[in-house]
C-alpha cells in the first residue's frame, strides 16, 4: 500500500473498497437510467410502424401489435407527388446545415481566440455581452432579425439562414470557455519557437480545444438541420425539408401515421452526427465548470 508526503508528514493512503453489491448496484441504476433515455427514441419507432387504428385507440398503448410500413410507402408516394422536386428540398437543408455549421465552428474558433488569449479594451465587456446573449431565445429576436434580413435585401435567400447562424453566441462562449483553459506557457513556448500567430491557433490552440469545437459541431447540425426558415423563405424552390415534410404531414387525421414516419425520418441524422462524435460530448461535459 502506497505511501505519499502532504502537509509534511507521511500519511497512509488508502484505496478504495468496491463491493460486489455496490458494483451491481451502480449498473443497475445506469442500466435503468439509459432504458428510460432511450423510451423517445423507442416510442418515435414503434409510432412510425403502428397502423393508423392503433394510433388513436384508447387508452393508447405503447407497443405495436400490428407492426407495418405502411407509413413509409405513403410518405414516399407523397415525396413523389411534390410539385418540386423532394431532392431540391434535401439539398436546401444539406447545403444550409453543412455550410452552416462549417462556418459556425470556423468563425466561433476565429472570434474566440483573441478574446481568450489576448489582452485588449473592451475585452470583458465583449465576453460579458456574448454571455448575456445566450438568454435570448429566437421568439426574442424573430422580429430584429427579420428586419435586419430584410434591410440587407437577404430575405427568399441561404444568407438570411446563415447569417444568424455564423452569429451564434453559444458557439463562442463555448470556444472562449475552453481556449481560456490553455495555458499562457505553451502559447508563448510557441512563439519562442518562431511559430506565428496563424501557427500558433492553427497547430497549437485548435488541437487543445478539439472537445469544443466537435461538440459545437453536434448543436449546430442539430439545429440548422430542423431549421424551418418560415420567416425568411418563402419562394418554394428554396424552402428547407422540414417544412415541406411538415406540409406533407398536416393534412388531416389520415396522415398522422406519415406525421410519425416524417418524424423518424428528421431524428435519424442528429442522431447518428452525435453517436459518431459521442466521446467529445463526454469529454466536453467532463468539463462542465468551465471559466466565465
Amino acid at each position: 500500500m502506497g505511501l505519499f508526503r502532504r502537509g509534511g508528514k507521511q500519511t497512509e493512503g488508502k484505496r478504495l473498497n468496491r463491493t460486489f453489491g455496490g458494483d451491481a448496484g451502480i449498473f443497475l441504476f445506469l442500466a435503468l437510467a439509459g432504458a428510460f433515455s432511450i423510451l423517445p427514441m423507442i416510442y418515435s419507432i414503434l409510432q412510425a410502424i403502428k397502423p393508423l387504428d392503433e394510433l388513436f385507440i384508447y387508452p393508447p398503448r405503447f407497443w405495436v401489435r400490428r407492426p407495418t410500413g405502411e407509413n413509409f410507402v405513403m410518405l414516399f408516394q407523397l415525396v413523389g407527388n411534390l410539385w418540386v422536386p423532394f431532392t431540391r428540398y434535401l439539398f436546401n437543408t444539406l447545403f444550409v446545415t453543412i455550410c452552416g455549421t462549417v462556418g459556425t465552428v470556423i468563425i466561433a474558433s476565429i472570434a474566440a481566440y483573441p478574446l481568450a488569449k489576448h489582452t485588449f479594451a473592451g475585452k470583458k465587456t465583449i465576453n460579458k455581452t456574448v454571455q448575456y446573449a445566450l438568454l435570448f431565445t429566437s421568439n426574442v429576436t424573430g422580429i430584429p432579425s427579420f428586419i435586419i434580413m430584410a434591410k440587407l435585401g437577404f430575405i427568399n435567400t441561404y444568407w438570411a439562414l446563415l447569417l444568424p447562424a455564423f452569429a451564434g453566441s453559444l458557439g463562442l462562449y463555448l470556444m472562449v470557455s475552453f481556449m481560456d483553459q490553455i495555458p499562457n506557457e505553451r502559447l508563448e513556448a510557441a512563439k519562442i519557437d518562431g511559430a506565428t500567430e496563424l501557427q500558433t491557433f492553427w497547430h497549437i490552440v485548435l488541437p487543445s480545444v478539439r472537445a469544443a469545437w466537435l461538440t459545437l459541431i453536434i448543436f449546430s447540425f442539430q439545429g440548422l438541420w430542423s431549421i424551418t426558415g418560415g420567416n425568411f423563405i418563402y419562394d418554394e424552390q428554396l424552402k428547407m425539408l422540414p417544412t415541406a415534410l411538415s406540409q406533407i404531414a398536416a393534412a388531416g387525421i389520415a396522415r398522422a401515421g406519415v406525421g410519425a414516419a416524417t418524424a423518424l425520418f428528421m431524428m435519424v441524422p442528429p442522431i447518428l452526427m452525435f453517436v459518431i462524435v459521442q466521446s467529445a460530448v463526454i469529454e466536453t461535459m467532463s468539463h462542465s465548470g468551465l471559466k466565465g
